[in-house]
């Protein structure tokens, strides 16, 4: 059975929840929920596994805050024997705005430390990873509190549709590949 590692980046914690920071939990939070699986406390990570259609998607939420979220990406490649390329990294991204995301087969950590942290445990660049665009609309010197700010209710109608297409375009990448789900994605625009 060939296996995929999905990894959702954000916060543990009450206080994280809903957060711009925790876009990643929700995009695989919401995957889960669609094939109706659970998460289970595990080493590193809350964990899920699903089966579809011949394939396995270990499904994983790093418990180790996010700027060591390569320790769990590491553990879990290792432990499961997933390289690289069948793993799919879920972040929120300052420098793409609200109404998009964006599926690379690699790149830089953009500033990301959650990014940072993986390719530095895994030693490449890589990784296929999905940006989960948040905007930059906060005042200068303000960023950290944006990005662990909650999603304003305007924005959330919105971020609603971008978790939807998401866990889509996650299904996309296990079935038709990457160049497929970049298709489907990359040069969509999200409104109301």
């Amino acid at each position: 059975m060939e296996k995929f590692l999905i990894i959702g980046l954000g916060n543990i914690g009450p206080e994280y929840v809903g957060t711009r920071h925790n876009a990643g939990f929700e995009v695989v939070e919401a995957l889960v929920r669609k094939h109706n699986g659970v998460f289970y406390s595990a080493r590193l990570a809350d964990v899920s596994e699903i089966k579809l259609k011949g394939k396995l998607l270990i499904v994983i939420k790093p418990t180790t805050f996010m700027n060591l979220s390569g320790k769990a990406a590491k553990f879990w490649m290792d432990k499961e024997n997933i390289p690289p390329e069948r793993v799919l990294v879920i972040l929120d991204d300052l420098a793409i705005p609200l109404n998009r995301v964006r599926l690379r087969a690699s790149g830089s950590d953009g500033g990301h430390n959650g990014l940072k942290t993986i390719q530095e445990s895994i030693g490449t660049t890589a990784y296929p990873r999905l940006r989960f665009g948040i905007g930059a609309t906060y005042p200068k010197g303000r960023q950290v509190e944006f990005v662990l700010g909650k999603w304003d209710s305007v924005e959330i109608p919105v971020v609603s549709k971008k978790v939807e297409k998401s866990v889509e375009v996650i299904e996309t990448f296990v079935f038709r590949g990457l160049p497929t789900a970049m298709n489907e994605v990359n040069n969509l625009e999200f409104t109301n």
